[in-house]
């Protein structure tokens, strides 16, 4: 349950910076450890279907994340 309590913060963090309008560069950050904490929590439920699916995110994030660094 820890996991689901750390997602949701980090996701709050995340809506904050946006509400205060923060650049690419504070918010990047935030994404890609939200992106990470999933992937991890998904590994420790051993649900393969969750497993791709944080995977699939992740790739996605990365090539999206990475555009808008070049834009920033």
């Amino acid at each position: 349950m820890e996991e689901a309590h750390a997602l949701l913060a980090r996701l709050e963090r995340i809506e904050a910076l946006d509400r205060e309008g923060a650049p690419p560069a504070r918010l990047l950050p935030e994404l890609r450890a939200l992106v990470g904490e999933a992937e991890a929590w998904a590994r420790r439920e051993r649900d393969p279907a969750a497993e791709a699916a944080a995977a699939a995110c992740a790739s996605a994030c990365d090539g999206v994340l990475d555009a808008a660094i070049v834009r920033a």
